[in-house]
């Protein structure tokens, strides 16, 4: 750490460079900007727009020439490229070529396209209003060291830093203005890089510094007058930073004007409207100090080392900022010092700027009150309209101006959408209806992009069409095959013709009444009449059923099968013992029509749910088996 210069702007080290300039006592108005990236022309155009008087900038403000561009490193010189005002589209896209190498790029790319500065101190242009700014993240050091030392002077250009304070009188107030420059990186805050003095920075970027800190608040000191209203204008965001937001409570700040953030909108708020509570404040605080805690624990003994009694002094300052905390919530009254501080969280006011490609702040002074008007470019959601994507349930419902072609259909036959139901007689539409007001279900709609999520649940309805498409068929197919017999949907349709009694209510389909139902005594069947249908119950581990369905076409050859069943033959080592399926189970039951025991664990209870299902009596209590419908 290199120990402070002696001479700063031809003052001594321990004096503070403070001037006045007082405006008109009327009515006035400031311009306050951020990010102008070396467009300095753009400050007089601004300006006159909202007839300011003055312009406070926050950083960013394009201090570089020629001779700092060898300077500046390569990701730095592409960044500056990539967010210049000065470059065209086009230019940029060539310059930012990712086949492009670095040499490529500098090439290329000339101080005419990083900042219009070298034309300001030429006085190929000149600033019409004072201009107060702070240097932002991305500056030339040594650009700053030569203004410092007065080496480049600029007529209306008033730099802010740790040691230099400026006075406004302006619509019936005095306005202090303090300024903080650069970013705010932890563990650079004790590396001055290639600055002299408490100024830091290398490589094109620039940093605050702990000893800039402690400067900055021994001058707030010096020049301390309660009639005064304080502004602390920073690059970094005190919203954002809990060491900035500890260094305005220090210095007593009233407003604060910062950037860094890039946002399209800026912001207008103070601590008491962000946080919940003040707990809620101490903690965002506490992190800040947390945060420099770690760097300063392992660094503290060397720096003790190289520090002389100035540097001592300011470092002592700068650590009692990070150490500050707020420890109550005081009523801010006259003669109370604490409660001022602590109420800092509800009157001190803060805005976070946006570039000035997209916005700017005015502050309206007049007789005192401090009006504030906000203009932000903002976002553009005209996107929305003209973008092509898949229209969400909730919007087929609203109705879209626009319908898509219907899916095509599967198999010969259209599909109906996810959401509607299937047809209890299983008759598939010839056409697809669109959705009201000409919409379409997702499912339907196969025009703009969709997410990986929709393709999935497309993919998915898809699949389940599909599937209902080929069971449809398959039960058409089986009608036909049954001798076009009626398809039974109701169950007062499916009588008996023995008895008429309903079949008792089950999850399975409708069974054919003219069924038999056979119980093999070893394995084996066979069909000695013109059959319909033949089905094998499901087996249980352990309880292997020998049972099959015959469906016959009607009744006459179900008769002429069980007329076999009376002289029984032995088959496959078996005789086979053929019933008609019973229909007039009751419902409710008795002792016995349950199964022994409670379901599962009862002997037999498998094979009651078989005959069951099969419109049978169970094996009762007794033993004995239903007798066959006459």
């Amino acid at each position: 750490m290199a120990p402070p210069s002696s001479n700063k702007g031809g003052q001594s080290k321990y004096q503070v460079n403070t001037a006045t300039r007082v405006l008109h006592t009327g009515h006035h108005k400031i311009l306050c900007v951020a990010d102008i990236r070396g467009k300095l022309s753009l400050l007089n155009s601004m300006a006159k727009d909202v007839n300011a008087a003055a312009v406070i900038h926050t950083g960013d403000f394009g201090f570089y020439d020629a001779d700092s561009l060898p300077r500046v490193t390569d990701r730095t010189l592409r960044h500056l490229a990539q967010y210049s005002p000065l470059l065209s589209p086009a230019k940029r896209t060539s310059v930012l070529d990712p086949s492009a190498d670095a040499g490529t790029l500098r090439s290329e790319l000339t101080i005419d396209a990083i900042s219009e500065f070298p034309l300001l101190a030429e006085g190929q242009f000149s600033l019409d209003i004072p201009v107060y700014t702070v240097w932002g993240a991305c500056e030339d050091v040594q650009i700053l060291e030569k203004i410092r030392g007065g080496e480049i002077t600029i007529p209306n250009l008033e730099i802010l830093d740790e040691a230099t304070t400026r006075l406004i009188d302006v619509g019936g107030i005095k306005l202090r203005l303090f300024g903080l420059g650069g970013a705010l990186v932890p563990h650079k805050m004790l590396d001055n890089g290639d600055g002299n003095a408490t100024i830091a920075g290398g490589g094109g970027t620039m940093w605050a510094t702990l000893l800039q800190i402690g400067e900055l608040v021994d001058t707030a000191q010096r020049v301390y007058d309660p009639t005064e209203t304080r502004m602390l204008i920073t690059h970094a965001s005190p919203g954002r930073e809990g060491i900035i937001a500890q260094l305005a409570l220090v210095v007593k700040a009233d407003l604060t004007v910062s950037a860094g953030l890039h946002f399209r909108y800026s912001t207008s708020h103070n601590e008491f409207s962000t946080q919940p509570d003040f707990e809620g404040y101490r903690r965002k605080i506490a992190v800040g100090k947390e945060s420099f805690d770690k760097v300063w624990t392992s660094v503290k003994a060397q720096v003790d080392n190289v520090i002389d009694e100035h540097q001592s002094v300011l470092l002592n300052k700068a650590l009692s900022v990070v150490e500050k905390m707020p420890t109550g919530q005081g009523n801010a009254g006259p003669g109370s010092t604490t409660a001022t501080d602590d109420s800092a969280w509800k009157n001190c006011w803060n805005w976070n700027l946006c570039d000035a490609a997209y916005g700017h702040l005015v502050l309206d002074i007049n007789e005192g009150r401090v009006s504030a008007e906000l203009k932000s470019q903002g976002f553009n959601y005209a996107y929305r309209r003209t973008a092509q994507v898949s229209p969400t349930v909730g919007a087929a419902a609203a109705g879209t101006p626009k319908a898509a072609t219907p899916k095509p259909p599967v198999s010969g036959k259209a599909t109906p959408a996810p959401t509607a139901a299937t047809p209890a007689a299983g008759k598939a539409s010839s056409t697809t209806s669109p959705a009201p007001d000409g919409a379409t279900s997702p499912a339907s709609n196969t025009s703009g992009p969709q997410s990986k999520a929709e393709k999935e649940k497309a993919k998915k309805a898809a699949k389940k069409e599909k599937k209902a498409a080929a069971a449809e068929e398959q039960k058409t197919a089986d009608s036909e095959e049954a001798g076009k017999s009626p398809v039974v949907t109701s169950p007062t349709e499916l009588k008996s013709p023995a008895s008429g009694a309903s079949t008792p209510k089950t999850n399975k389909p409708p069974r054919n009444p003219w069924t038999i139902f056979m119980r093999m005594k070893d394995n084996g069947a066979t069909e000695e009449q013109t059959v319909a249908k033949i089905t094998y119950p499901a087996t249980f581990a352990g309880r292997a059923q020998k049972v099959c369905f015959i469906e016959f076409p009607d009744e006459d050859s179900m008769k002429k099968a069980l007329a076999l069943g009376k002289d029984p033959k032995e088959l496959n080592g078996g005789i086979p013992e053929m019933k008609q399926a019973d229909m007039d189970r009751p419902k409710g039951g008795s002792d016995g029509d349950r199964g022994r025991g409670r379901g599962r664990g009862g002997r037999g209870g498998f094979a009651s749910r078989a005959l069951g299902a099969a419109g049978l009596r169970g094996r009762g209590r007794g033993g004995a088996d239903s007798a066959p419908a006459e």
